[in-house]
C-alpha cells in the first residue's frame, strides 16, 4: 500500500470536479396533465419534490426537477401552488422544458405522467391522454438535439398498438432508457413475496377492481410481473377474450377452467375488502359464493402463444390480488399487492414511493427496473380487452403481440 492511506470523511476525486466540488446533481423535466389533490401528477410530483419515506427514514430527492410543464389547470388546481412551494419553475411547452429554453436538450431525465384531466374519448371509450404525442414531441428533441436521456412514462403507453409499438422503437432506435407501467408491480405485497424465478407456471390471475381502460392496466401489470418469472419468459400473447357478467361465469364454471376457477377462490382469500355481514364473511370463500356475490364482474381471458393463461377479474372489492399455479409442484402462489388508497386504508397514497424510487434509480444509473416490453403487452392486453367489449364480447385475436423478453431473478418490489 506504500504511504497510501484512508481518511474518515475524506471525498474521493471524481474526474472533472475540483477538490472539495460536489457532483452535478441530475434534474429532470416534469410533464403532466393536471395537478389536483390525487391526481397521479401531484403524487409524483410531491414525491420527487419533497421526498419521501423508506426504509424507516425520509429520503431526500435525490433528482432536481429543472422544469415543469403541465397541460391543465382545473378549479382546485395545486399545480402553481406546488411551483412555489418547492421553487420550481413552469415552462410554456414540452419543448422548452426539455432545453430550459436553450433550443437543446438540456435535463438528464424526462418524467411523463399524462393521467387524469379532460380529454376526448374513442368510439369504444378510450380517454385520449396524450402520452404518445408528448412521448413523440421529446424523441423530436433528442434527434434535434443529438443525444438522449431516460424517460418514463405513467400507466399503458398509449390507445393504439401501433402507437404502443412506436414508441418502444424509438427508444431502442435512439438507445435510452425507458420504462413504463403501474405502482401496483412495485407495491408492498402481503405476503412479501415473488413468485420464484425459472419455475414452470400454468397460469396466472388476478382479482382486483376498477373500471376499463383505467384499472384493467394495474390488474394486468399485477399479472404479469409475476407471469414473467416463468420458465423460459413471457413468448407473447396469441388473443384476448373479455366477458361480462353471466357470460363471464358460465365460462369460469367450464371443466377446462377447473384450475383458473381454484387461482381466482384464492385470489379472492387475499382480499381485505370482502362484503361482511355482522363484522364477518357472508359466507365461506368458494367458487359458488362468489358468483352470487359478484354477479357483474368482468374478465379478460388471456391465452399465451406457449399455452400460458392469465384471467383477471375485475370486481366490487377494493384490492388487487393474485394467484398462479405451478406446473411441477401444483402449489397456488397467492399474494396481495398492497394499494391502500387516500380515504381507504391511508392518506398518503405511499405505494407511489418505490415506483418514484425507481425513476430515481434509471436516471442516476441509466438502468431500467424491469423491461418496457411487459408494459408494450399490457397495453395491448388493455387495448384488446377493450376491443372486445365494445365488439359485443368476441375474442380478439393479437397476431401483433408476439413479444418475447426475459426478467431476471431479482425482485423490483417494495420490500423494505
Amino acid at each position: 500500500m506504500g504511504n497510501c492511506c484512508w481518511v474518515a470523511g475524506a471525498t474521493a476525486a471524481v474526474p472533472g470536479l475540483a477538490l472539495g466540488q460536489a457532483p452535478k446533481r441530475k434534474r429532470v423535466a416534469f410533464l403532466g396533465t393536471e395537478v389536483r389533490t390525487h391526481s397521479h401528477a401531484q403524487h409524483f410530483l410531491d414525491r420527487l419534490s419533497l421526498g419521501y419515506g423508506w426504509r424507516g427514514a425520509w429520503q431526500e430527492p435525490r433528482l432536481d426537477i429543472a422544469s415543469v410543464y403541465i397541460d391543465q389547470f382545473p378549479e382546485g388546481d395545486l399545480a402553481r401552488g406546488r411551483v412555489k412551494r418547492y421553487g420550481l419553475k413552469l415552462y410554456p411547452s414540452i419543448e422548452a422544458a426539455l432545453t430550459l429554453g436553450t433550443g437543446k436538450l438540456a435535463v438528464d431525465g424526462v418524467v411523463i405522467i399524462a393521467e387524469h384531466g379532460k380529454y376526448e374519448r374513442t368510439e369504444m371509450g378510450q380517454t385520449l391522454y396524450p402520452r404518445y404525442e408528448w412521448f413523440k414531441r421529446c424523441v423530436k428533441v433528442f434527434e434535434d438535439s443529438g443525444r438522449s436521456v431516460p424517460v418514463f412514462n405513467d400507466k399503458h403507453l398509449s390507445t393504439t398498438w401501433e402507437r404502443c409499438a412506436e414508441m418502444v422503437a424509438d427508444s431502442k432506435r435512439l438507445g435510452f432508457p425507458f420504462f413504463a407501467g403501474s405502482s401496483l408491480p412495485v407495491t408492498r405485497r402481503m405476503p412479501s413475496i415473488d413468485m420464484p424465478h425459472n419455475v414452470p407456471l400454468k397460469e396466472s390471475v388476478c382479482v382486483a377492481y376498477g373500471g376499463v381502460d383505467s384499472y384493467d392496466i394495474h390488474a394486468l401489470e399485477t399479472a404479469q410481473c409475476m407471469s414473467e418469472r416463468r420458465r423460459g419468459g413471457e413468448v407473447g400473447i396469441r388473443q384476448v377474450h373479455a366477458l361480462r357478467g353471466a357470460k363471464m361465469w358460465e365460462r369460469l364454471a367450464k371443466p377446462e377452467h377447473a384450475d383458473t376457477r381454484r387461482l381466482v377462490v384464492s385470489a379472492y382469500t387475499r382480499s381485505h375488502n370482502l362484503p361482511v355481514e355482522g363484522g364477518y364473511y357472508t359466507g365461506k370463500v368458494t367458487f359458488e359464493w362468489a358468483r352470487k356475490t359478484f354477479p357483474d364482474s368482468l374478465a379478460y381471458f388471456i391465452e399465451h402463444l406457449d399455452g400460458f393463461r392469465t384471467t383477471m377479474v375485475l370486481t366490487q372489492i377494493r384490492d388487487f390480488n393474485y394467484a398462479g399455479l405451478r406446473a411441477d409442484t401444483g402449489e397456488i402462489v397467492s399474494t396481495q399487492m398492497y394499494l391502500p388508497m387516500p380515504g381507504h386504508g391511508s392518506t398518503t397514497a405511499d405505494f407511489f414511493h418505490p415506483l418514484c424510487r425507481h425513476i430515481e434509480d434509471t436516471v442516476l444509473t441509466g438502468k431500467v427496473p424491469y423491461p418496457v416490453e411487459r408494459t408494450l403487452l399490457t397495453s395491448g392486453m388493455t387495448l384488446a380487452g377493450v376491443e372486445s367489449l365494445h365488439r359485443g364480447q368476441v375474442p380478439i385475436k393479437t397476431p401483433q403481440m408476439n413479444v418475447r423478453y426475459m426478467v431476471g431473478p431479482e425482485s423490483t418490489y417494495w420490500r423494505d
